[in-house]
């Protein structure tokens, strides 16, 4: 028997049009998917009861995690209430805002044909952590109750 060797070439033969739109494939298709959860956030409110389930953490220790509220505050954005969306659960709006602008960057980059990577160091991630900690703290206390849901 003789040992055979497969060689595979590849070349890229689509048209340079349509390069682009297959790097930005990904990037519209996250887009696409938040949008379509916002979508059914906006049009099924999370105030009535019954919709979603409960928040387990607060059942069980009547304490408000960092995501309680989430639903509300995304059912606010999607009507364009920020005010309403940052009393629900301005962490959420946060990471909305810091979503808009990854995704951004990563749809610029991905059209240029550059690499995206998002690499969180040790430091970056005790940050984040140490602000979600907080947060959930600050918004259980007595003080804090701006921050409450």
């Amino acid at each position: 028997m003789q040992n055979s060797r497969v060689t595979v070439e590849t070349t890229d033969t689509a048209p340079a049009r349509f390069s682009a739109l297959r790097r930005l494939a990904v990037p519209l298709g996250v887009l696409g998917g938040v949008a379509l959860a916002f979508g059914y956030v906006g049009a099924v409110d999370p105030n009535e009861p019954g919709h979603y389930p409960g928040c387990p953490f607060l059942q069980l220790t009547g304490a408000f995690c960092p995501g309680c509220g989430g639903l509300r505050s995304a059912h606010a954005v999607a009507h364009g209430d920020l005010a309403g969306a940052f009393g629900a659960n301005a962490l959420a709006v946060v990471g909305y805002a810091l979503f808009a602008v990854v995704w951004t960057v990563w749809v610029v980059r991905a059209a240029r044909g550059r690499a995206v990577s998002l690499a969180l160091g040790r430091v970056q991630l005790w940050i984040l952590g140490g602000v979600v900690l907080a947060f959930t703290v600050v918004r259980n206390l007595p003080f804090g109750g701006f921050l409450s849901p």
